[in-house]
């Protein structure tokens, strides 16, 4: 199969099962982000990968993040209607300014305890790493997100971000796997 076959699957799926799709494609990119993490930044090797932690990490991916991410397009697409530049600003702006900071705190709280952190290890955990993460949260998403929201149609967003959250999938994975 050519790449523009696949795609053309891709989006036929994606026309009959949306949401479905949508979570696939967020737990396998998120599970993507955690093997390169595991194999290109903290240079494990195959040897001592853990697919324990990758199998774990999708499980975020499948069960929370393509859910969560995918409805909250939906509520945004209801609170700021259109696709102008404006409306795209607007979007970006909610986006990075209210759902980004309680996302990322949930993100990296549950991944603690999925990783088994005590409460208080998991507090700790965050008291130390958050600040770090949205401040590199910003740095990545905002153009990003201006461009999905003028650009892209609400059924492609989550992929489209997906896809270029597999580099910040990586560090995600990396960020909340550091002990």
């Amino acid at each position: 199969l050519s790449m523009a076959g696949v795609w053309r699957s891709y989006q036929a799926l994606m026309t009959r099962h949306p949401w479905s799709v949508q979570i696939l494609t967020a737990g396998s990119l998120v599970g993507a982000g955690d093997v390169i993490s595991q194999q290109l930044i903290e240079r494990r090797g195959l040897a001592n990968h853990s697919g324990r932690r990758t199998v774990r990490m999708m499980a975020i991916g499948f069960c929370f993040v393509g859910p969560v991410i995918g409805g909250w397009y939906k509520v945004l697409d209801r609170l700021v209607v259109g696709g102008s530049k404006s409306a795209a600003m607007k979007k970006m702006l909610i986006d990075q300014l209210a759902f980004a900071p309680c996302f990322l705190g949930a993100f990296l709280g549950l991944s603690g305890a999925l990783n088994g952190l005590t409460m208080e290890q998991n507090a700790a955990k965050l008291k130390r790493d958050y600040a770090d993460a949205l401040i590199s949260n910003y740095y990545l998403w905002p153009p990003v997100q201006i461009a999905n929201f003028y650009f892209v149609p609400l059924h492609h967003r989550l992929a489209v971000v997906q896809v270029v959250a597999v580099s910040w999938n990586s560090y995600l994975s990396w960020k909340a796997n550091q002990i």
